[in-house]
């Protein structure tokens, strides 16, 4: 490991640490060095809060002159609710800028590091790229794309069903598994699930570990079945948006707002289109949404292509049945070679329980 790897390894590892608290700004992490010395460490830690390298340079005070400063993404080169960072680098007498990766939005990638190089500042790009590109998967689609980054998540049994076939599914793994859930619904900023999970199991959807962060409650619902006397509606922990369509009962749409809940009617009739969910969460400034659906909310966002990462926790059991729903429902594909694969697969081991990380490989066509 080089030197520069290792000062940018710590720089991500702090920047980690703030992973659910940032959106829908990035995960960034500095460090400064000089002579051989740690003398600043700063993480972005809020939207409007001042970002990684402001903390270090203030840290740093005077031993910036000269210094080498690791930084986990490009510093920005404009002005926001902070000023750009590439300007305080320069002001600071910072002397060599090495950056994990560039700013993925096309329309400011490379400003900041032409700002540092018009400046005689030495730039060092693509340490670690692959960690801090993994690491702000989520700022890395936002950014470009405006939609959130979809993470579809279930707890399946060995034969990958969900429930019994009377509806039973409490509990199929864990308690570390479900602990680690919670972890997950920390770090994302919407949740998920159809209005069939919520007749019928009345779940909070929020995040039971100490100062964890309740993500907005996304409910699907075509015609607004959602009992005003739901938790989701009723315990005020967290927001509730209900999307649905045309379809919907004005009087039911006046009783659930007055609960305080926010409606979202689509375009479409029928059944609630999830990229038209995806396209208006982004307006809202979701930048991450963790889908906990029963088998057919999965599959409508499956197979519309619309899942950018999957978490899988299997627990060591079987169940049976051609009743019992698995996972993912819908029509299914009619071939094995139309399967979609799944890339940079991960596996650990939550007690007895397994944990599967992958990300969808989408065919053409």
């Amino acid at each position: 490991m080089t030197n520069h790897e290792f000062y940018m390894r710590l720089a991500l590892q702090n920047a980690m640490a703030m992973k659910g608290q940032t959106d829908p700004n990035p995960l960034v992490g500095s460090v400064i060095v000089n002579d051989n010395r740690i003398v600043g460490i700063g993480v972005h830690m809020k939207a409007g809060e001042p970002h990684a390298e402001i903390h270090a340079i203030r840290m740093a005070g005077e031993h910036t002159r000269g210094a080498t400063i690791y930084v986990t993404l490009e510093p920005c080169s404009h002005y926001g609710r902070t000023g750009p960072c590439a300007v305080a680098i320069r002001e600071a007498g910072i002397k060599r800028v090495v950056i994990a990766s560039m700013d993925p939005n096309p329309l400011v990638s490379g400003r900041g590091v032409s700002i540092l190089q018009e400046a005689g500042i030495e730039v060092i790009v693509s340490v670690c790229e692959e960690e801090s590109r993994k690491m702000n998967e989520v700022f890395n689609k936002f950014i470009v794309q405006q939609t959130p980054f979809v993470t579809l998540k279930s707890a399946i049994t060995m034969d990958g069903k969900i429930a019994s076939f009377s509806s039973d599914s409490k509990w199929i793994t864990s308690d570390l598994a479900r602990e680690d859930v919670h972890m997950l619904r920390n770090q994302n900023a919407a949740i998920l699930v159809g209005v069939n999970t919520v007749i019928k199991d009345d779940p909070q959807l929020t995040t039971r570990m100490p100062n964890g962060r309740n993500p907005v409650r996304v409910i699907l619902d075509s015609t607004l079945r959602l009992p005003t006397g739901a938790k989701v509606v009723t315990d005020g922990q967290a927001p509730t948006w209900v999307f649905t369509t045309k379809s919907h009962e004005p009087e039911k749409r006046k009783a659930l707002e007055s609960a305080g809940v926010k409606i979202f009617v689509t375009e479409k009739t029928g059944k609630v289109n999830p990229l038209e969910v995806l396209q208006v969460l982004g307006k809202q400034l979701i930048s991450s949404l963790l889908i906990e659906g029963g088998s057919e909310i999965n599959a409508s966002f499956f197979e519309n292509r619309l899942v950018d990462k999957m978490i899988i926790y299997m627990a060591p059991k079987l169940i049976g049945g051609q009743n019992a729903p698995s996972f993912l429902g819908g029509t299914g594909f009619d071939k094995m070679s139309d399967a979609v694969e799944l890339s940079d697969v991960s596996v650990e081991t939550l007690g007895n329980d397994f944990k599967f990380i992958g990300y969808p490989i989408y065919k053409e066509g």
